[in-house]
């Protein structure tokens, strides 16, 4: 009986000891991310960064791969079908994971089947913005101003389903006004006539609007997060403007393919986290408009799901498809 047992023991050990020493060893090679988004834009600035930093703390490269095309939807198989061993990671955002599965009906993976969190890292403020010529200063006073004047007022976007479209739509449910959609070929000529009051007002990035809402070119009305951002305290919520309840700023995090080792995922949100909480990594993030978090595994899987669902509402409600 005792031979047995020890037998028994000793076949465990070995068993586990491959998956041991993997987690130990971890990093042995160059680590790539795959990010959905063209190289120079914000989120790939922020990924960029945070690679450099695991690159210096693990004395391994780490090496960005931007697989742009289809609105995310060709890095994010990429990354969903790598192998899942730690060595591909993926940073996806609130388009790639909860607004593209509620606008295609056949994507080529699941976000929540196909990928392991690892961590919610930053948040995007979005705000609600007007040209100076619209006569409002309030989200309040919009509102009314809209509702007296069903269907003539405008707003920008740069595309069905958008980070900027969705946010409007939402709103509009919440408040009842009736405002028309002009969808624009990309967020910038979206801004630039906002900005040059061919059309009243958008759902923006903070980072883009506060320097124009500064110098009295644009009005910030309200921020679309649950808080006030640090960023600008000194601007209200949506939420605490009269629609109680509203939040839909964009967000980014980190993930990897569904069955990567668990001692590796928490190797990894180890240092997300301690990357978050650097100062440097503050005072470079935040002055292009993040808002940084380093959520555990299980917050970030839970914020996935509720903003699939949260978003689904919006898009059914306004009969949104994409294009």
């Amino acid at each position: 009986m005792k031979i047995r047992w020890l037998l028994a023991a000793v076949s465990i050990t070995v068993l586990a000891a491959p998956a041991n020493t993997m987690a130990q060893a971890y990093p042995a090679k160059p680590i790539r991310y795959v990010l959905p988004f063209a190289a120079g834009s914000a989120v790939d600035v922020f990924a960029r960064f945070y690679g450099q930093k695991m690159s210096e703390n693990w004395k391994q490269q780490v090496v960005v791969d931007n697989r742009t095309g289809a609105n995310g939807i060709i890095g994010t198989e990429l990354a969903a079908r790598s192998a899942p061993d730690g060595y591909t990671l993926y940073l996806g955002n609130i388009a790639t994971l909860a607004i593209n599965p509620n606008l295609y009906r056949k994507l080529p993976f699941d976000v929540v089947r196909d990928f392991a969190p690892i961590s919610l890292a930053a948040t995007i403020t979005n705000c609600l913005v007007v040209h100076p010529s619209l006569p409002v200063r309030s989200v309040k006073e919009l509102v009314a101003f809209a509702k007296a004047r069903p269907g003539q007022l405008d707003y920008a976007s740069g595309g069905v389903g958008s980070a900027q479209h969705l946010p409007m739509e939402m709103l509009k449910a919440m408040t009842g006004m009736n405002v028309v959609h002009i969808v624009y070929k990309g967020l910038t000529p979206a801004f630039n006539d906002v900005l040059a009051g061919q059309v009243p007002m958008m759902i923006s990035g903070l980072v883009t609007a506060l320097p124009h809402h500064r110098t009295g070119r644009l009005r910030i009305l309200a921020t679309a997060g649950a808080q006030r951002t640090n960023a600008a305290p000194e601007l209200p919520t949506i939420a605490e403007s009269g629609v109680p309840g509203y939040d839909f700023n964009s967000w980014t995090g980190f993930l990897a393919p569904t069955g990567t080792p668990a001692d590796i995922i928490s190797r990894l949100n180890a240092e997300v986290v301690r990357i978050t909480r650097l100062p440097e990594t503050s005072e470079r993030l935040s002055a292009v408009g993040f808002d940084l978090v380093g959520s555990s595994p299980a917050e970030f899987g839970a914020h996935i799901k509720a903003n699939i669902a949260r978003i689904g509402k919006v898009v059914r409600e306004a009969n949104i498809q994409a294009e």
